[in-house]
């Protein structure tokens, strides 16, 4: 990753980066004649400042890298302009500086320094030999107090390694994030300051987690659940927030088995526990004066002798039956007996769950919005507004009666899907009959937004840590 430092003095013989959302730069730093060699160099290169534009102009004592942000620059363009730097400069070193007039000093170099931090991500650990890569190790920013916008990174860089950690985690091959290996790895956040508790085979047999049981016994690996809590504010006992993840490390598809073109891609089934986990973490490294609790359901969903079939009906751990007509719409089995834990134990009022659940999302959504499923309007809001203020947003798509009668059984309580049609909002009604009466829910399937298909500005190709940046937004 990149070293992100802060500093009053310029050095020299490194690269220095300019942002700017005009066609001259403006600034204090260059001499006279600096400035007009620049401006020739601007001029001559057609310069017009556009969003993610950049002119590299040699021939000075030190380079200089002139960036554009389009008019009106917000946070967000900021961020991209840090995205674009990771690759644009070869060299070891740099130091930016910060220009007058586009958005307070503090606010545009923290933008930056994120969009810097988050794009240089790389997932390499399998591979044998590294490449030897010229690129940028460590940058600097030129301010006038140095001490207090870095305290003020070093609170954001806990959420952007976060954000890092369950991009690591989506990327691991199922053979190496197993329940039991995911589960491990939870355990060792309690360094942190989290309280973990794993619950094994026999204790979730024991507790009769029907759904979440019927899901993993096809495979020889074996199912836990983790339960985090983040326990800020000690004076009060009860949790003020609970978010509950699906955590399929491998998924099959199950009897129901899907195609063989792109199944490698269902290590990534666990995106949603992944992010629970990096937030809870982050929640912890940041001691929010929240009281927090996350549990995951960590599964594999495997054919064999052992496993579900479809038509088979299994009792969740509310009670309720649900017949299996698909072994490949899993997920919603996992959380409906980790949501209906986190109430009945736990006594949470306000839940949000994360899920790659539905290609039906993907399919309207893309990789633009997450869709968000919620009853509670205001609940709903928060979230709208928590995503967009870290452009992880979602779009609000419709549940309603019409919708849950489809999912309705003639032999069972209900059924695990409800047709072709509006598989996303069905689902969503299947979570909703295991929230109680009097809790404040939302359902955020995040199966369009878990990986980008090609890189992007903060984003390289693969997992994106999409949500532990809304989540802490949220809880802020």
């Amino acid at each position: 990753m990149i070293t992100v430092t802060f500093k009053k003095e310029i050095e020299k013989n490194i690269v220095h980066v300019f942002a700017t959302d005009k066609s001259e730069l403006k600034t204090s730093v260059l001499t006279p004649s600096q400035k007009k060699y620049v401006h020739q160099a601007l001029k001559q290169a057609d310069f017009k400042a556009k969003e993610g534009e950049i002119v590299s102009v040699l021939g000075l004592e030190s380079p200089i890298l002139i960036v554009g942000t389009g008019q009106k620059p917000s946070r967000s363009d900021f961020e991209k302009v840090g995205g674009k730097l990771a690759s644009a400069i070869k060299d070891q070193k740099a130091a930016y500086h910060p220009l007058n007039g586009c958005m307070p000093v503090e606010e545009e170099v923290i933008a930056v320094a994120t969009g810097l931090f988050l794009s240089s991500f790389k997932f390499d650990k399998y591979l044998s030999k590294k490449k030897d890569e010229k690129k940028l190790k460590e940058i600097s920013f030129i301010v006038s107090e140095p001490k207090k916008v870095q305290k003020v990174f070093d609170e954001t860089k806990k959420i952007l390694e976060s954000v890092c950690f369950a991009r690591a985690l989506s990327s691991e091959p199922a053979n190496h994030l197993t329940p039991k290996i995911f589960s491990e790895l939870i355990e060792k956040l309690d360094e942190t300051g989290l309280e973990i508790e794993i619950l094994s085979l026999k204790e979730l047999k024991a507790k009769k987690f029907g759904m979440l049981l019927s899901v993993a016994q096809g495979s020889l690996n074996e199912p836990k659940v983790a339960v985090m809590k983040w326990k800020g504010n000690p004076k009060k006992k009860t949790f003020d927030i609970g978010f509950v993840g699906k955590g399929v490390t491998f998924d099959s598809g199950g009897i129901s088995l899907k195609p063989g073109a792109g199944m490698g891609d269902m290590k990534q089934d666990m995106t949603g526990a992944g992010v629970v986990v990096a937030s809870m973490r982050s929640f912890a490294l940041r001691k929010v004066k929240s009281n927090v609790i996350g549990i995951v359901g960590l599964v594999e969903n495997m054919p064999s002798g052992s496993a579900t079939r479809p038509g088979d009906i299994v009792t969740s751990l509310s009670g309720k039956t649900v017949e299996i007509l698909n072994t490949d719409a899993e997920g919603r089995l996992v959380l409906g007996d980790c949501l209906w834990y986190m109430q009945s134990v736990y006594g949470v009022k306000k839940i949000i769950d994360l899920a790659t659940l539905t290609g039906a999302v993907m399919a309207a959504l893309g990789e633009e919005y997450a869709g968000l499923f919620s009853y509670d309007d205001a609940l709903a809001q928060e979230i709208l507004d928590a995503g967009k203020s870290v452009d992880e947003e979602v779009w609000r798509l419709p549940m309603n009666k019409a919708y849950n009668k489809m999912i309705d059984s003639d032999i069972a309580d209900m059924k695990n899907i409800g047709g072709r049609l509006a598989g996303g909002s069905t689902a969503a009604c299947f979570l909703h009959r295991f929230i109680k009466e009097g809790t404040s829910w939302a359902h955020l399937d995040i199966a369009g937004v878990d990986k980008y298909e090609t890189a992007r500005p903060l984003t390289p190709k693969g997992a994106t840590g999409w949500g532990v940046r809304l989540l802490n937004a949220l809880v802020k």
